[in-house]
């Protein structure tokens, strides 16, 4: 059986992880896609970077947020413990709510149309996504529930997780393979001019990934909690909803006109 260690790095007394090499490289493959098609959606040169530099770090700052938010319990006696993200502690869903805010200042500021951007951000979020959450791998986090069955302890279908000797789902691979397929699927609708509004490609960002999270979210055993909700899993079935609606009301306007 193959072990990993979370350190990728270690000079001394200092190491970098894996799980935040995996977090940046994410973030800096999600920029390059953004700027092979900033032209393609009508937006200046470096419109890409200038939303990184706004973006990003918010992004970062909203997913740490709502995973402290949601996890009181942990950081409540050691108020200093939430600046340390060696341990992991991020949540998706937190990085895009801040991101899209974020994306909606940038867009009042430049006075450049909020759904181009949404659009420009929508694949290269889903590769970040798709990327990042290897992270959970080397953290060994974000899993699902244990299975005995040997058939189904291996990977990918399963995870072993040294903390209890056991195999777990490996709900981080399922999502980090479907985003993959988000990008995809995003870029094909696009090259084939498919999507025939701005906003479109965020809809269906929305949309796919607000079911699979609603699916997935059901088989881990870490989700963030309010009472008896897990709080992710009612997120994406709103978004997806949400998303679906939206999308099945301007179908039904093009056809109209």
């Amino acid at each position: 059986m193959v072990t990993w260690t979370r350190d990728a790095l270690i000079v001394g007394n200092f190491s970098v992880r894996y799980y935040g090499l995996l977090i940046a490289l994410g973030a800096l493959l999600g920029v390059l896609l953004a700027m092979k098609r900033e032209k393609k959606l009508g937006l200046a040169k470096d419109t890409t970077i200038d939303l990184a530099l706004v973006g990003v770090p918010c992004a970062l700052v909203g997913a740490r947020l709502y995973y402290v938010i949601f996890s009181w319990d942990i950081y409540k006696d050691d108020l200093l413990k939430i600046f340390s993200l060696r341990e992991g502690g991020m949540a998706i869903y937190g990085g895009v709510l801040a991101g899209v805010l974020a994306g909606w200042v940038f867009s009042r500021v430049r006075k450049v149309s909020f759904w181009s951007l949404a659009d420009l951000a929508a694949p290269s979020l889903a590769l970040g996504q798709a990327v990042g959450r290897w992270g959970n791998f080397f953290n060994q986090e974000a899993y699902g529930y244990a299975v005995s069955d040997p058939a189904l302890c291996r990977f990918p279908i399963s995870v072993f997780i040294e903390a209890d000797g056991r195999w777990h789902l490996a709900t981080f691979f399922y999502e980090s393979v479907w985003c993959f397929g988000i990008v995809v699927f995003i870029l094909l609708m696009e090259r084939g001019g498919r999507l025939k509004q701005r906003g479109e490609a965020f809809l269906w960002y929305l949309f796919l990934y607000g079911v699979e999270r609603a699916v997935v979210e059901g088989l881990r055993t870490d989700s963030l909690m309010l009472g008896p909700v897990r709080v992710s899993q009612a997120l994406s079935a709103l978004l997806a909803a949400g998303a679906l609606v939206a999308l099945i009301v301007r179908a039904r306007r093009r056809k109209k006109t």
